[in-house]
Order: structure tokens, then C-alpha cells, then sequence
């Protein structure tokens, strides 16, 4: 191998490059400015877009938006002549339904209730169910549900304690969605909930919530009366829920009928993408992503979604318009840079699992993902630090060692934000690594950066996420930091290392 010398000649004229380098990075990401954040971002949580829940009007009046911004700032369409990726949503309709056990009818919101998307459409006959006290995952132990349905109570015992490795997501091993996954992971055909809050004062849903992928088979969830449960167990009388609880589990028979009339209708979505092509190294690319969906409107009330994520839309349209000025004064980066606004985040990750499962673009050549998810607010849970000059920064330690050199480089260099790494810890309770965008990049393989600015107890996922709570000094400082990181890395030598194992555990 040859030896490389390096004479003072040589690195002066590296230097010199470098130098180059930081004062054109230095140079368009002052154009990130916290007027122009404002300015953009109070058009995405207006209420012209009726918090642009997805698959709705008010999503589709955003993307247009975004793309609008991508044409103007000379960003190439990212999906081959079009800027947007649509993708299939789909959401059932219930026009009526009907239970009756060992032919006692009942009826829809005074003795049971469902959920709507969990049921095929048709007659389900079901002739034995698994009662499994307060299907606790200890329950499960030593019984074949499969194939069966199972019943059970609502809760857990008073002096219930969970194992100490049990997950805490969405309430824990004693909630609803965890029974249901532990008996659907087990083969079960369905659910069968025993409340007391019959009759209901709020009626079922006639339409259901969105989803993404059609269920090749159904898994029927329903909630039941005390009265239901105890025909279903055998009783003759109605017993009360502190009876129910001393029945032993088991499997009991009764003839039970489901009549579900429901239609489905075909909805669409869309990512918006624009991308901006890479010189040297312009079959590699550099992802910017951030969702621009939130929950829309209900009971006529807006949910404006200003820093969930109106703020990381914003974000990256801020740094597409720097990253295009850029490249028109003949500093374009050496890789292409991908600015992705995915919608279905609040759904599901939807947008993102849609992209990750068809790419447009290698994810093989994908170095990074940096992806953008609430940079407009305080932490109001923030205990401790600087609460005015902070980011949370998930994913530094995980996949690629790169990761943390440059942004940690760069942030020394030209933010010197606080970079606070609590939710990067496997033993997060929040599991906030799992519940953003970068989750289904960081599931390819391919490495993250996430940056986020913390648990908004106050106005998350309410109609009071507006844009006068926007910290938009404290944004600007952000997003300048995470454009610098950007342009390191669309322009350093080498794609980013995967030297790492994702060291989270599975979900």
C-alpha cells in the first residue's frame, strides 16, 4: 500500500476546504430563522387544515401545501414525475348488528358493545369460550386458547403486582390492549371484555378507526354486560362483577351469534417528498423526515397539532429551502438529500412503514435518517438541566458510532444546545424510541437520529398545541443544529457506519 504523504502544502489546502465548508454551512443556516419558521409554520396548524388528520381533506390541503413549498424552492419531484407517495388507508362502517346468546337477544350499547373494524362482516357462530379470570398473562399459562375465544375481567386484582420486566406501554400487562395482544399472540379468534358500565351513555361508533393494512382473518373484540358474560358462563341469573370474579377459568359453552352488516371503504394517503440531487455521491442519500399529520377535528373542535409535528414539518421545509439556497450558490451536498413528510405518524408510524416497506430510494444506500418530531416547546416534565437551551437526541448510541461524533461536532461547534440522551435508555417507560418515524428506518438497519423536545403533558394530543406556544428563538437554535448535522453528513467521505447492534429490546 502506498504511503500518503501529507506535505504543509497539502493540509493547508484541506484546511482550507474545510473552512469553505463551515462558513457556507454557517452561511445558509442562518437562513433558518425563527420569523421563517413562524411564518410557515403558522399556515400548517391553521385552521384552514382542520388539524390534518390523515386520509382527510384537511391532510390532503397540507400536502399540498408542502408540495407547493418543494416546487418553489426547485426541489425535484421524489417519486419519479409526482411528490407524493399515496398510499391505501381504509376504514369500516357499521350499518347494524346483532348478539344473542342461547337465542336471548341483546342490544348494541345497553348490554354489549365492539369494535368495529375487529369483526368480519356476516354470522359468527361460537359455541365455547376460554374464561380466563382477569386475563393476566400468568393466566394464559398452561391453556390452548387457540383458535377459542377468550373471556375475562376487566383489570386486576387489588394487590396485583406485575413482573418487573413487564412492559409499561399503553397501561401494562393489566390493560385492555395487552390482554388482547397476549390472547391474539396466542392464537385466540377473539376477545370478549366483562365491564359494568352498561348501559353505555355514549354510543358506538357507526364508523371505525382508520387502518392501514386489510386483516387476512378477523379478530373479533367485544365488550360485554355483566348479564352477557354470565349466560355466556352458564348462568341462568345475572351475576355481579365481584361474583364473576370468583368463577373458575376454564371453558364454558353457550350458543352465541354475531351478526355483523358492515361496509369497508377505500381511503388514500400520501408522504410528500421532494429531493434534491447530490453531486459527486448522488446515488447515496441523506433522509430529513418529519410527520405532517395530527389528529384533525373532533366534535367540531380543532386539534391544531402546532409542535406535534407541525414543528418538524416545518423544520424540514426550513431546511429543504436552506439546502436548495444553497445549492444554487454552488454548494450542493455531495449526497442527495431526501426531505420526507410522512403522514399516518399518529396512526401508526403509517407513512414511514409505508416508505420503509417501498422504498423510493435504496435504503442499502441511505446513510442516515434524522428525523424530526416536536422541536417547538419546552419540556413541561423537564426537571432538571437548562429547560431553555436542550434537545433530546434518541438513537446516538444505537446502530452507526458516526452518529454521535458529528452531531455532538457540530453542536459544539455552532448551537451548543444541551443534547440530552434520557430517552435513548432500553428501560425508557415511554418507549419513545419506538414512537416516531425513525423507528421504521432504524428497523432496516438503517441509522437514526431523532429530536424531540419532550413530554408536553399539558397540551399533547389537545386543541391547545397552538402556535403561540412555540419557543420559535429555542426552534431556530434546534433545527440550525440538526441542518449542520445534515450537511456533514451528506457531504462527508463515507456513508455512515452500521457498526452497532440496535440494543433496544423487541416490542
Amino acid at each position: 500500500m502506498k504511503k500518503l504523504l501529507f506535505t504543509p502544502m497539502l493540509l493547508a489546502s484541506m484546511f482550507a476546504i474545510a473552512q469553505n465548508s463551515d462558513d457556507a454551512a454557517a452561511k445558509f443556516a442562518s437562513t433558518i430563522t425563527a420569523k421563517s419558521l413562524k411564518e410557515k409554520l403558522s399556515v400548517i396548524a391553521s385552521a384552514e387544515f382542520e388539524g390534518r388528520e390523515t386520509a382527510t381533506p384537511g391532510q390532503k390541503k397540507a400536502a399540498a401545501y408542502i408540495e407547493s413549498l418543494f416546487k418553489k424552492f426547485g426541489l425535484k419531484p421524489g417519486n419519479g414525475d409526482s411528490y407524493q407517495q399515496v398510499y391505501p388507508v381504509y376504514q369500516d362502517e357499521l350499518l347494524g348488528v346483532k348478539l344473542s346468546v342461547n337465542g336471548k337477544p341483546f342490544q348494541l350499547d345497553k348490554d354489549f358493545t365492539f369494535t368495529v373494524q375487529s369483526a368480519a362482516s356476516g354470522v359468527s357462530n361460537i359455541n365455547e369460550v376460554v374464561f380466563l379470570g382477569y386475563g393476566l398473562p400468568e393466566d394464559f399459562a398452561n391453556i390452548d386458547v387457540k383458535g377459542k375465544v377468550v373471556l375475562f375481567l376487566d383489570g386486576a386484582p387489588a394487590d396485583y403486582k406485575p413482573a418487573a420486566n413487564a412492559p409499561t406501554r399503553r397501561g401494562g400487562p393489566t390493560a385492555f390492549f395487552a390482554k388482547a395482544g397476549m390472547a391474539r399472540t396466542k392464537g385466540a379468534a377473539g376477545v370478549v371484555l366483562i365491564s359494568n358500565s352498561f348501559p353505555r351513555k355514549v354510543a358506538t361508533a357507526t364508523k371505525g378507526e382508520m387502518y392501514l393494512t386489510k386483516a387476512t382473518s378477523s379478530f373479533t373484540t367485544v365488550t360485554v354486560s355483566e348479564e352477557i358474560a354470565s349466560a355466556l358462563l352458564g348462568r341462568t341469573s345475572t351475576l355481579s362483577i365481584d361474583k364473576l370474579k370468583e368463577v373458575n377459568k376454564g371453558t364454558y359453552y353457550a350458543e352465541t351469534k354475531l351478526d355483523v352488516n358492515k361496509v369497508t371503504t377505500n381511503l388514500e394517503s400520501s408522504n410528500v417528498i421532494g429531493i434534491l440531487e447530490g453531486t459527486d455521491k448522488k446515488d447515496e442519500y441523506v433522509v430529513l423526515s418529519g410527520h405532517y399529520d395530527h389528529l384533525g377535528k373532533r366534535d367540531m373542535v380543532i386539534y391544531y397539532g402546532a409542535d406535534d409535528d407541525g414543528s418538524g414539518t416545518t423544520s424540514v421545509l426550513q431546511m429543504a429551502e436552506a439546502f436548495a439556497a444553497a445549492k444554487k450558490k454552488g454548494n450542493g451536498p455531495r449526497r442527495s438529500i431526501i426531505f420526507l413528510a410522512v403522514s399516518g405518524e399518529e396512526k401508526g408510524l403509517w407513512g414511514s412503514q409505508y416508505y420503509s416497506e417501498h422504498p423510493l430510494y435504496p435504503l442499502a444506500k441511505t446513510s442516515v435518517d434524522l428525523n424530526t418530531d416536536m422541536v417547538g416547546r419546552v419540556d413541561t416534565e423537564r426537571k432538571t438541566g437548562d429547560t431553555t437551551n436542550y434537545v433530546y437526541v434518541i438513537g446516538h448510541d444505537k446502530l452507526s458510532s458516526d452518529l454521535p461524533i458529528i452531531n455532538e461536532g457540530v453542536n459544539k461547534q455552532f448551537t451548543n444546545l444541551t443534547l440530552d440522551y434520557k430517552y435513548d435508555d432500553p428501560n425508557d417507560k415511554n418507549q419513545i424510541y419506538y414512537r416516531s418515524d425513525h423507528y421504521n428506518f432504524a428497523k432496516m438497519g438503517v441509522p437514526i437520529l431523532f429530536f424531540y423536545d419532550g413530554m408536553l403533558l399539558a397540551d399533547y394530543h389537545k386543541p391547545t398545541d397552538t402556535v403561540d406556544k412555540i419557543n420559535f428563538e429555542l426552534m431556530e437554535k434546534r433545527v440550525k443544529m440538526i441542518f449542520h448535522t445534515a450537511w456533514v453528513m451528506a457531504n462527508r467521505d463515507q456513508m455512515l457506519k452500521r457498526d452497532i447492534p440496535l440494543n433496544m429490546p423487541s416490542r
